[in-house]
């Protein structure tokens, strides 16, 4: 517990105004859609209550004031901002880190096919002390270490073909200067006071635990390492002040966390009761400096979390929290592990509403990937390294196969011979065989070019009926972050086309001619549209993929690249159209059996050939 003392904080923060920031207003009950494209933000205005003096009593209230939420127009319904998570820059990145920027590029990349304003911000945390003790480890300065390991995130997601927006580094400059001024913000608030705290403390999660709350020996549940005794004379966040106006948020928008059972979670700790927690540290010297008081870092949560806010500056501005708001926020979507959901969806909020500042749209928490059933670790060796996976499969196949498998907000596996029997089975044969066989037909009966437009090709056709139905499946699920089963609806389509060019035999139709090759010739163009369409439904989870089909089908990369989700219509082929040389858009991956199996069979096949060398005479 806190223990609280009588200081003044108006003596070490002299330089702060004690003008009100905002005057109270009035409540406003608001609405909102259970789904991401929801409108208007929720907006908090700060405590009348200016004092730079804070005591014990003052921040021991759990009441918090009375103000309400306000709707903002900021951002308007064209416009998407989402947040990966501040990856923390202690170690290099995971398949973890891999899974939630994937899948928020997915994301990212649907919504500009809506033809909204997407800011897509990720980036690295680089402050605490878990950073300065891997910098110590590893014999570098923790600036070294941060710079090495920020770029390997660069180079994976650019490995992963991560479309971002923004990269934030809390190092930046401008970050730190946010941060100060957030923290100086919240204090004019009087919501920051200064108290002993003695307790366990978990060096990892760089967070204070209860008791109740470990395992035995007082380990941390996340990471299995007992806490540490600690006394610390810190500043405090008033949290426990905002339970109510938290309780109040969540009542009016249970949309604003994601899955609904995460937001159980949350309304559960909120119910217990929320207590301040430590806003810095005495003992850390890697960080940003508590505003007039040297001797203290601001705790790394409350520094990355600002992130979100500082990434939305321009290299060209300066420095400012109102200039970084103004530019794009409120979030629409925060998306983060499970593990970081308490932060997201307590402490960020809470720490907003002090400031003045509107809360995201939504929180979305996904779950834990394991292999082969089980927790990775090094000390299992069985870790799961992304680079590597992207080096031997390739960006698509990584891609597509966790938003394939993985329910989005569910825990999720990785088995390589499921992994390769999904790739194989999904994108080589169903998809990547579907287009080369049918443009291979059409160069050899059509000379690779199209007989008639697609909307003519399909009139009274029921396959097109079908594929526009799943083209309407597939936005739904894409606008309600179902990322597998979107996967699942695109592959459908491709499902319809195989049965649809396996029943209607054109190869056997073109060598009957007459009315039959006119058919053949229609039906070839119906199966190519819907591969067009398939290309740009699927290009949030497989760009490299989408681009080839595109490509195949006569298209530029420019073309592809100005791509809207309207384009998924039906009718984009037209008559005259020059299809591209087939070629096979993504090769079949053979496990270690198959290949071992097939040098085999090549060896056996050239020794049997290699003809017997002739004698002298004989020659």
């Amino acid at each position: 517990m806190a223990c609280r003392v009588q200081h003044s904080i108006q003596s070490s923060f002299w330089f702060l105004s004690s003008a009100p920031l905002r005057n109270s207003l009035n409540p406003r009950r608001i609405f909102f859609k259970n789904r991401i494209s929801f409108g208007k933000e929720l907006f908090f205005s700060s405590s009348s209550r200016t004092a730079l003096y804070c005591t014990c009593s003052s921040s021991s209230s759990s009441g918090g004031d009375k103000d309400g939420f306000l709707a903002n127009g900021v951002g308007g319904d064209d416009s998407f901002v989402l947040t990966t998570p501040l990856y923390y820059v202690n170690a290099p990145p995971h398949m973890g880190s891999a899974y939630t920027t994937i899948a928020a590029d997915a994301i990212a990349r649907f919504q500009r096919l809506l033809e909204k304003k997407v800011i897509f911000i990720t980036g690295t945390d680089e402050h605490g002390e878990k950073i300065a003790t891997a910098a110590a480890a590893n014999g570098s300065s923790p600036n070294e270490h941060c710079d090495v390991v920020s770029q390997a995130y660069k180079s994976l997601w650019k490995d992963l073909d991560i479309s971002y927006d923004k990269f934030i580094r809390t190092t930046d400059p401008k970050h730190e200067a946010v941060v100060k001024e957030f923290y100086s913000r919240v204090l004019a608030n009087g919501d920051i006071y200064r108290a002993d705290y003695e307790g366990l403390y978990c060096v990892n999660c760089e967070e204070y635990k209860d008791e109740k709350d470990l395992l035995d020996d007082n380990c941390c549940p996340t990471h299995l390492k007992p806490c540490v005794k600690r006394k610390e004379d810190n500043y405090f966040f008033a949290l426990s002040k905002y339970q109510q106006q938290l309780e109040e948020v969540l009542k009016q928008n249970p949309g604003f966390v994601e899955p609904s059972y995460r937001l159980n979670e949350v309304q559960g700790w909120i119910k217990n009761g929320l207590k301040d927690f430590s806003i810095s540290r005495a003992s850390v010297d890697w960080g940003i400096a508590v505003p007039n008081d040297s001797k203290q870092t601001i705790y790394v949560w409350f520094d990355a979390l600002l992130g979100y806010v500082s990434a939305l500056l321009e290299d060209s501005e300066l420095a400012s929290l109102d200039t970084a708001i103004s530019s794009g926020w409120p979030a629409s979507l925060h998306l983060i592990g499970k593990d970081i959901l308490r932060f997201h969806a307590v402490y960020w909020p809470a720490m907003l509403m002090s400031a003045g500042i509107g809360l995201p749209k939504m929180v979305f928490g996904h779950g834990f990937l394991t292999k082969d059933g089980m927790k990775m670790g090094k000390s299992l060796g069985n870790t799961l390294e992304p680079t590597a996976l992207v080096q031997r499969f390739g960006p698509d196949a990584v891609r597509y196969f966790f938003l394939r498998e993985v329910e989005f907000g569910n825990d999720g596996d990785y088995s390589e011979e499921r992994f390769i029997r999904m790739i194989n089975a999904n994108l080589a044969n169903t998809i990547g065989n579907l287009l080369n066989r049918t443009l291979g037909l059409l160069k050899k009966n059509c000379q690779s070019t199209l007989a008639v437009d697609s909307d003519i090709a399909a009139e009274g056709n029921e396959f097109k009926a079908a594929v526009e139905k799943l083209v309407e499946k597939a936005y739904v699920h894409y606008q309600n972050l179902e990322l597998s089963a979107a996967c699942e609806t695109v592959l459908e389509i491709g499902n319809a086309g195989n049965l649809y060019i396996d029943g209607q035999a054109p190869w056997t139709l073109f060598k009957q001619g007459g009315t039959a090759f006119e058919t053949a010739a229609k039906d070839l163009v119906i199966v190519l549209e819907a591969m067009r369409i398939i290309s740009i439904a699927l290009s949030p989870i497989t760009p490299g993929l989408s681009l080839k089909i595109y490509s195949q089908l006569g298209y530029t990369k420019e073309q592809f690249n100005a791509v809207s989700w309207s384009d998924t219509k039906w009718g984009g082929l037209k008559a005259g159209q020059v299809m591209a040389q087939a070629t096979p858009i993504f090769a079949r991956i053979e496990d270690g059996t198959e290949a071992e199996t097939k040098s085999a069979a090549t060896k056996k096949v050239k020794k049997e050939k290699t003809p017997k060398s002739k004698s002298p005479v004989e020659a």
